[in-house]
């Protein structure tokens, strides 16, 4: 057994799906107001890459001293609650630029994708922590997590690309990935709860 339950791995298959979601609108609109060029390119996935794996390095330091999955609950209500507030920021913060050399708009980028992409980094260790203490196998929690994030997240990419941003636009499409980290923020937290009881 993977000691992930099927709805631990539904809720992370939709935790990744809100992320690539929120990837593919935040790159529209951060390169809508700062132009598509290399640099800016680089400086958006290097953003996403540092946020996932700084998450993941404190993701996994947490787990150790706090309950896995209301941090994890937290952590998605966290980025829901960004998600919504993100493309007025991201004008805000384009406005505010307006005229900056391009590393200090590089700075102000950086910092505004830095923050939510270590949240969503921060889930799956703290996930795999969860699925570890009921397993005691490590590397299958892992591999079975990984899985269904990964599905979820290949799901949002085609979807997104061939319907979502489509018929919802960017706005929209952020409205329905803030929605799915609010479901998972409560439903796990409310599933939690209700495994405590029952242990």
């Amino acid at each position: 057994m993977s000691g992930a339950r099927p709805w631990l791995l539904a809720a992370f298959l939709l935790s990744g799906f809100a992320a690539l979601i929120y990837q593919l609108v935040w790159q529209r609109s951060l390169f809508a107001i700062y132009g598509i060029d290399s640099a800016s390119v680089t400086v958006v996935v290097t953003a996403f890459m540092a946020g996932l794996g700084v998450g993941s390095l404190l993701g996994g330091a947490w787990s150790r001293r706090f309950p896995a999955l209301p941090l994890f609950a937290a952590f998605e209500l966290g980025i829901g609650a960004y998600g919504l507030a993100s493309l007025p920021l991201f004008a805000w913060a384009g406005s505010f630029t307006l005229g900056l050399p391009r590393l200090g708009t590089g700075l102000v980028t950086f910092a505004l994708v830095l923050v939510p992409t270590t949240l969503m980094g921060a889930t799956l260790p703290l996930l795999v922590a969860h699925a570890a203490r009921r397993s005691g196998s490590v590397g299958r929690s892992v591999g079975t997590l990984y899985f269904a994030n990964t599905l979820g997240a290949s799901a949002a990419c085609f979807l997104a690309a061939s319907a979502i941003l489509r018929l919802f636009g960017m706005a929209g499409s952020v409205l329905l990935a803030a929605a799915l980290n609010v479901l998972l923020g409560v439903g796990v937290l409310a599933l939690a709860r209700r495994e405590e009881a029952a242990a």
